[in-house]
């Protein structure tokens, strides 16, 4: 994850997970991998996630890839690297990481793009994408909420039940200009431990829609195309090819 210092990427990341327990990360990273094999370079060897946050794709990516994860957040990936022995994790941000290396398939996922502040920012995070993908290369990102699908003043619980554990989220959404705020309240309650209350209002949620999204790829060095069928229901992709050197 790249962007502002959020509770849950820091202070609160090893009950991240948990928060996140019900999640599908198998099949999700099955259909990550047939739209690689559909969409991508024929025999992609080599995958960077970038905001690969505690690894939970990865855990299953590198099964069938060499792989690479990237985030910001030394928190996450911390618990990245006691699931992800051996496989190289880099702290960086992604607007301006340099790997020295190129890649068959980038990932970048949960909305992570949408929170690095502006138009002009996410455009130098994909020519980075660009940067460093070969040749027919793909990027598959997963956007924030599209400007016409976002209601301010939903409220939306999230919460888990470890053995002695429980964890809450009662998240609020309002609107400014052209930027999501969520105000969090987290409850964490640990046997012997009583119970932390935090509170965090989260201003960095850019409503970008797909086309504009999907221009800045362009311009980016990257033929863009959507797709409906994403990881999660009524959450579909950004594809973006590599265009060759001189397109």
């Amino acid at each position: 994850m790249t962007g502002p210092r959020l509770l849950m990427f820091h202070e609160l990341a090893r009950y991240y997970d948990l928060f996140l327990e019900e999640k599908d990360y198998r099949s999700e990273a099955d259909r990550l991998v047939t739209l690689a094999r559909q969409l991508g370079p024929p025999h992609a060897r080599r995958w960077l996630d970038v905001g690969c946050g505690t690894g939970r794709h990865l855990e299953f990516l590198r099964r069938r890839y060499t792989v690479v994860g990237l985030d910001a957040s030394p928190s996450m990936l911390r618990i990245a690297h006691r699931r992800l022995p051996g496989v190289r994790l880099v702290r960086a941000d992604m607007r301006r990481f340099h790997l020295r290396e190129s890649f068959d398939v980038i990932t970048c996922l949960f909305g992570a793009i949408g929170h690095i502040g502006s138009p002009r920012e996410i455009r130098a995070v994909l020519r980075n994408f660009a940067h460093h993908l070969r040749p027919g290369g793909l990027v598959i990102v997963e956007p924030w909420i599209e400007p016409a699908e976002f209601r301010a003043g939903m409220l939306h619980r999230m919460s888990q039940q470890a053995p002695d554990t429980i964890v809450v989220r009662l998240t609020y959404s309002t609107r400014k200009g052209r930027h999501s705020v969520l105000t969090s309240h987290y409850l964490v309650a640990e046997r012997g431990q009583g119970i932390v209350h935090r509170v965090e209002t989260d201003g960095s949620g850019l409503l970008l829609s797909r086309a504009e999204l999907s221009s800045i790829m362009e311009e980016s060095g990257l033929h863009p195309r959507f797709v409906a069928r994403g990881l999660r229901p009524g959450h579909g992709l950004l594809i973006g090819v590599r265009k060759p050197s001189g397109a």
